[in-house]
C-alpha cells in the first residue's frame, strides 16, 4: 500500500497544492503544538505552522514526507517537523498535541479495526480538551454510488471497501474504504472521542456529498 503512495507521489503534489477552506478554518486561534497525521505533500502543514508554535507532519509514504519537507522550506517554514509513520502506531508520548488534523488519510487504512486503531491512537496523543479534524471520503458520492448500490444487498463484512485507479502519470490503485456519516461517528465514538461537530460537503458531486468531516474532542 505504501508503495503506492510513494509512486504517486510526485503527481500528488502537482495536483493537491491548495490547503481546504475546512482545515484553514479549524486552524484558526489553534496554539501551541499540533499534528498532521498522514501529512501527504505537507498543504496543510504550511498554513498550520503559521498560526501555531510548532506543527509536526507525519505519513505512511517516505516519498511524501520527502515533498512535504521540500516545500516547507519553500515556504519559508521553520517551526515544522516530518516523520516517516504508521497513523496506527504513532511515536508519540500520550497528551502530546494541542490540536490535530487527520484529512483524507483514515479512509486509505485498511481493515475496520485498523482504522479504529488509528482514531484510538489520536485520542492517545491528544491533550485534555484537545481538538481534532477528520475527513474521509463519502460513501454515496456520485462517483461511487452505484458500485455501492449494487454492493449494498451483498452483505459484505468489507462493505465500502474499493480500489480507485490514480492514472496520471503511473497507473495505480490505492484503497479507499468510504465511510457512510453513522459509521465515521460510530468509529471515532468507540475510540474515545467526543464529537462536538459533524457535517458533509459537495466538492465535485453535484447531487451527494463527497467527504464527511467531524470535529472531535479528547
Amino acid at each position: 500500500m505504501i508503495v503506492e503512495w510513494d509512486k504517486i507521489a510526485k503527481s500528488f503534489d502537482e495536483t493537491r497544492r491548495y490547503p481546504w477552506k475546512e482545515c484553514l478554518e479549524f486552524m484558526k486561534g489553534k496554539k501551541g503544538i499540533a499534528l498532521d497525521i498522514a501529512c501527504g505533500n505537507g498543504r496543510h502543514i504550511i498554513p498550520f505552522a503559521r498560526v501555531v508554535e510548532h506543527v509536526v507532519g507525519i505519513d505512511a509514504s517516505a516519498e511524501m514526507i520527502k515533498i512535504a519537507k521540500r516545500n516547507a522550506e519553500e515556504a519559508g517554514i521553520k517551526n515544522a517537523s516530518f516523520f516517516v509513520a504508521n497513523a496506527c502506531f504513532l511515536p508519540f508520548k500520550a497528551n502530546t498535541f494541542d490540536s490535530a488534523i487527520f484529512i483524507a488519510g483514515l479512509h486509505n487504512i485498511k481493515g475496520k479495526d485498523a482504522r479504529i486503531k488509528a482514531l484510538k491512537e489520536l485520542h492517545r496523543i491528544l491533550k485534555e480538551n484537545g481538538m481534532a479534524l477528520i475527513s474521509v471520503w463519502a460513501r454515496w458520492q456520485d462517483k461511487w454510488r452505484r458500485h455501492f448500490l449494487k454492493e449494498f444487498f451483498k452483505m459484505k463484512k468489507n462493505f465500502g471497501d474499493i480500489y480507485v485507479p490514480w492514472k496520471r502519470d503511473v497507473n495505480v490503485k490505492r484503497f479507499y474504504h468510504l465511510y457512510s456519516m453513522r459509521e465515521l461517528k460510530k468509529d471515532a465514538k468507540k475510540a474515545g472521542l467526543k464529537i462536538i461537530k459533524a457535517w458533509s460537503v459537495k466538492k465535485v458531486s453535484k447531487k451527494h456529498a463527497d467527504n464527511h468531516f467531524l470535529m472531535v474532542k479528547k
